[in-house]
């Protein structure tokens, strides 16, 4: 008979996310993170890191939004923020948004340019 306390620990389970967080639910940091927020890390893993803030630093090389660590990593997004908050805090990644998508330029100018052009 098997002990339902031995062996190995599910890794989705309720508790590990817990100790993961340190029971935490919100960033240390004021940094506001949405799943498109780019990080990139400062510098490789120090020893003696959480395993998974070392792990986000070394993905982190290039960078990453949330949602993709999050999915790299197979943590909820709620506890990858909260790791990232840590992260942030201690200088070791920083938090790039994301590049806004093209403007288009106002209908008047687009006009005036076209305005321009035929009277030359």
């Amino acid at each position: 008979m098997s002990d339902p306390g031995a062996g190995d620990w599910d890794e989705a389970s309720p508790e590990r996310l817990y100790v993961i967080t340190g029971g935490r639910s919100g960033a240390s940091a004021p940094d506001h993170l949405d799943l498109v927020t780019l990080i990139v890390a400062r510098s490789g893993p120090k020893p003696g890191m959480q395993p998974e803030h070392a792990a986000i630093v070394r993905i982190c090389q290039a960078p990453l939004s949330v949602a993709e660590i999050s999915a790299y990593l197979s943590l909820p997004v709620s506890v990858v923020n909260v790791l990232l908050g840590d992260l942030i805090a201690d200088s070791r990644v920083v938090a790039r948004a994301p590049v806004p998508p093209a403007r288009l330029p106002d209908r008047a100018l687009i006009e005036a340019v076209i305005d321009g052009l035929q009277r030359l």
